[in-house]
């Protein structure tokens, strides 16, 4: 045997060595990809049910948001009916609060000339009481002054 041919089995024998030595590492590996593999094919077998909850989700999803869509809508609707209502009665406040103020008016200016006409029959008749009171106590002195003259 030569060098060469010694170099070159040392060289087989390190190889058959690094061969081994990386053998057990490949085969754990191959355990890990079987592992994996087994993980992503169970992976794949769930994630078209969870999709199709998904799609389910959704659409019901939607289908609360076009129903509430459709209850804003229907407030908007008797929000304007109620803003319709609000300007309209606003309009009859006033009407009535010139209406009030129109028959006040009409009813205070008989009721202030009754009120001063009783004002005045009372004053009237009150001095003409006075009137005749003076009088009289006037003839009754009268009366006195002849009746001691006399």
């Amino acid at each position: 045997m030569s060098g060469g041919e010694i170099a070159a089995l040392i060289a087989a024998g390190a190889f058959a060595m690094l061969v081994l030595v990386l053998a057990v590492p490949i085969l754990k590996l191959r355990h890990t990809v079987d592992a994996a593999t087994v993980t992503l094919r169970q992976v794949s077998q769930h994630t078209g049910p969870i999709l199709d909850n998904v799609n389910t989700t959704v659409d019901n999803v939607n289908t609360a948001l076009g129903q509430a869509q459709v209850t804003l809508d229907g407030v908007n609707v008797q929000l304007a009916k109620v803003d319709v209502m609000t300007q309209h009665l606003a309009h009859t406040t006033a009407n009535v609060s010139n209406l009030v103020s129109v028959v006040s008016a009409t009813a205070a200016s008989p009721l202030v000339k009754a009120a001063a006409f009783t004002y005045g029959v009372r004053r009237a008749t009150a001095a003409r009481k006075e009137a005749d009171e003076a009088k009289s106590v006037r003839d009754e002195l009268k009366a006195r002054k002849r009746t001691r003259r006399g």
